[in-house]
């Protein structure tokens, strides 16, 4: 049986997944920048992919937000306030979701060691309830912009969403006994079927390409995208034509 100590290592992706996606959608939507889901989604748990580290500790570097803000600085200086949504789904990892709930994490490292947080407990129904809340929210907010069809579209962004499948979710069904309170399961299991189609489909998403061959017999490929292009100019090109003969 784990002790208390372990289980407040622990960290469930759920609320993380909902508030990283619910904080950089609602600064994207005031700063007027687009927003890849993905990448956001990912960033949003990937502070705890030293949980896969045994070198490291968990709650330590990974989360502390002057490591989250020097990593940026370069970001920032290319895409300047296209970076802020992504830095925000990164930071409030550790500056919200860890500072409130499980055991406290070194938040200024490397400057200190000390920790920081309110270290309520994790599998306490105050923290259920709230990332349940956090869930519904990001669901409703995912159907209502529509990014569930964005997700569920073939693109090659879409594969980063292994990163949270494969190193937080699936591993909390893989436990014996399970880790993760009954209540959190449906919230969990949602988002990695929605992670899993989303890659799926973009794994196996059909070629964009065919091979056309010319009139000396030379074969090259070319995009689908092209040739409706070229489909729809020809198209015009002949009601123009037909419109030029009538007149």
């Amino acid at each position: 049986m784990p002790s208390a100590e372990t289980e407040e290592n622990k960290s469930f992706a759920v609320g993380h997944l909902a508030l990283g996606y619910i904080l950089s959608k609602a600064s994207a939507k005031l700063l007027k920048t687009k927003l890849n889901i993905p990448v956001v989604l990912m960033l949003s748990v990937i502070p705890d992919i030293d949980i896969l580290v045994p070198a490291i500790e968990h709650r330590g570097p990974t989360h502390s937000i002057i490591v989250a803000f020097i990593v940026f600085v370069p970001i920032f200086a290319v895409y300047r306030k296209k970076a802020a949504p992504y830095l925000i789904a990164l930071v409030q990892h550790s500056l919200i979701g860890d500072y409130i709930a499980g055991r406290q994490i070194q938040l200024l490292w490397p400057t200190t060691t000390q920790c920081y947080g309110m270290s309520i407990c994790i599998k306490s129904q105050i923290n259920i309830t709230m990332e349940w809340i956090l869930f519904l929210i990001s669901i409703i907010i995912l159907l209502k912009t529509k990014d569930t069809a964005t997700l569920f579209q073939p693109h090659d962004t879409n594969l980063i969403l292994t990163v949270p499948t494969f190193t937080l979710l699936l591993p909390t069904f893989l436990s014996f006994p399970l880790q993760v309170p009954t209540w959190l399961i449906p919230p969990h299991l949602a988002y990695m079927s929605m992670f899993s189609a989303s890659i799926i489909i973009s794994l196996f998403k059909p070629s964009r390409t065919r091979k056309i061959t010319n009139a000396i017999g030379k074969t090259r490929s070319i995009t689908i995208d092209t040739l409706e292009k070229r489909a729809l100019q020809d198209t015009l090109r002949f009601f123009k034509l037909s419109i030029q003969r009538r007149g």
